[in-house]
């Protein structure tokens, strides 16, 4: 779906959330390698300026938290009005944390999450819906995680909200059948980015973000419905859905869990 900025083609028109850092920043570089019209969307209106001066083209920032819908609304609005409806819009915006249910405090932790993480993607698709769809055209592209396969020890924070995002986009894409407007589940496995640098545990196949960011470019521009990056994880994916809950409970209940009290 890469567009030429030559010959009189418009280049795409790109939309990224949780752009200021990791996956988020891969992407924003990648897209702006090739020539696309950004618009940039994290918190850190310091980091995303930083990013921008850093691109090549026109990159629009807009400092704004996905979990807040009437601010989604004013970046959908914005970004029309100076760049036109998108051609992607990509749901990237994650947060991660331990959590565990017989700590009360970790409640907060929890909602915040599901806010950021699942909510909040339902915040950035919904402005961009009713435009797309009178066009006849567009990608949304939602981050997910190889994490919503199955619940991890934990983490149910966070593999409940990328259950929840795998179901919703699926959920969209039906809605969206015909209308000529492709959902992108994308499930990475683990990226190199802050996120998973506080790991205390081994991560195969591990992949640097910008070849990550590569893999998923090319995905969303073939409007695959399910893609997980790297390949070597789809395989995992696969062997963990279809694993006995009994096998599952036996392998998993001593794994590697990330650290509570991160901040969000």
């Amino acid at each position: 779906m890469s567009r030429p900025v030559s010959g009189g083609t418009p280049p795409l028109r790109v939309l990224i959330t949780g752009a200021s850092s990791g996956l988020g920043e891969a992407l924003a570089r990648h897209y702006a390698a090739s020539g696309a019209r950004l618009g940039l969307v994290a918190r850190r209106a310091d980091a995303l300026a930083r990013l921008a001066g850093e691109l090549p083209g026109e990159t629009l920032v807009l400092p704004a938290d996905c979990g807040d819908p009437a601010a989604m609304r004013e970046v959908a609005d914005r970004f029309i009005a100076e760049c036109g409806v998108p051609d992607v819009v990509i749901a990237n915006a994650g947060v991660s944390v331990g959590t565990l249910t017989e700590h009360a405090e970790d409640f907060a932790a929890f909602e915040r999450v599901l806010r950021t993480n699942l909510l909040g993607m339902v915040a950035t698709f919904q402005p961009f819906v009713a435009p797309m769809r009178e066009r006849g055209s567009g990608r949304l592209a939602g981050i997910a995680s190889v994490a919503g396969v199955r619940g991890l020890p934990g983490a149910g924070a966070y593999s409940a909200s990328k259950a929840g995002t795998i179901s919703y986009l699926e959920s969209l894409r039906v809605e969206l059948h015909g209308s000529g407007i492709k959902v992108v589940t994308v499930a990475p496995g683990y990226i190199a980015t802050p996120m998973t640098a506080v790991n205390p545990y081994p991560m195969p196949f591990l992949l640097p973000a910008d070849e990550a960011a590569r893999r998923i470019a090319a995905a969303i521009a073939a409007g695959r419905r399910w893609t997980v990056v790297p390949w070597q994880m789809g395989v995992a994916a696969r062997l963990l859905r279809w694993m006995p809950a009994a096998l599952y409970d036996a392998l998993f209940a001593r794994a590697g869990r990330k650290p509570r009290g991160l901040p969000l």
